[in-house]
């Protein structure tokens, strides 16, 4: 394997991309140039709202190829069009062979949600302290359990009564927070999501996690429960605010993630007129907010 490595502006990026696909690129890389610099600039945003901007100011593009020569053809034709004239060649070099997936797989350790209950990838072993496991690969489906959010989810699932209570889990992703109520004893869990990649996901994790449950999409949320689980973004969890506050049963449990700690008043103000929601967890400057309804 070899990569051909590229310094691109803004303007030239997409067609650069383009052209390397067709030169026969085995996959293309796209990066900021001045990541980790003081001219860093973030191009992530809430779901719903327009990016800061369409790209980075300057762009380091790193194409990989099977065979030198190709690489070397490649960086030839695109030198001579017209959309390269602001763009350089960086250079060619040679990839080391690796076990890609032990590298992959080394990158996911156990993760401890309280002592007895802990996420383990299935090429390891469980700890000894571990009483319940929740046994989940990285997938294409959001939560594995190494972001905050997820771990306050669970941990909330792991300290409170869900035993034998009817739980929605509304933006299921991988379906982890709908397993964790599974095996802390609830009985009718419906894990509902928008991406039908996720609903898949939490199927599959759950047959793997010896759980049942119920995913589809959003509309398979119906009627009141005992606890309503929504681990997404503040943005759109404003937007559902009406429509998770009606699922939740009287005297039942709203919990909200997704949320950073600047972002807690917006959420209290979008949900006041439904419930008073308050902050249960912080960690890493995200919070966990929940209501007794």
């Amino acid at each position: 394997m070899f990569e051909l490595r590229l310094m691109c502006p803004e303007d030239s990026v997409e067609a650069v991309c383009e052209a390397l696909d067709v030169l026969d690129a085995l996959s293309v890389s796209v990066e900021d140039a001045d990541a980790q610099t003081d001219a860093e600039q973030a191009l992530f945003g809430e779901p719903g709202m327009p990016p800061p901007k369409e790209g980075w100011k300057r762009s380091r593009i790193v194409a990989l190829f099977a065979e030198e020569a190709t690489a070397k053809v490649a960086s030839r034709l695109l030198a001579l069009q017209d959309f390269f004239a602001d763009s350089q060649v960086l250079g060619i070099q040679p990839v080391a062979d690796q076990d890609w997936v032990r590298l992959t797989q080394s990158q996911f350790a156990p993760v401890e949600i309280t002592p007895e209950f802990w996420i383990v990838p299935t090429w390891h072993e469980p700890p000894a302290q571990a009483k319940q496991v929740i046994r989940l690969d990285p997938g294409l489906a959001f939560g594995t359990g190494t972001h905050p959010t997820t771990r306050m989810c669970l941990r909330w699932i792991a300290t409170h009564e869900v035993a034998n209570q009817r739980v929605l889990d509304y933006g299921c992703g991988s379906g982890i927070l709908a397993i964790g109520a599974a095996l802390h004893g609830a009985n009718n869990i419906d894990a509902v999501d928008i991406d039908d990649a996720a609903v898949t996901a939490t199927v599959l994790n759950a047959e793997a996690n010896h759980v049942r449950l119920n995913a589809g999409l959003p509309d398979k949320a119906t009627g009141h429960y005992q606890t309503v689980l929504a681990n997404i973004l503040a943005t759109p969890l404003k937007v559902l605010a009406p429509l998770l506050r009606s699922h939740v049963a009287a005297g039942g449990h709203l919990v909200l993630a997704g949320i950073l700690e600047r972002q807690a008043q917006e959420l209290k103000d979008a949900y006041a007129p439904y419930c008073t929601l308050q902050v249960s967890d912080t960690e890493d400057g995200w919070i966990l907010m929940t209501a007794h309804c």
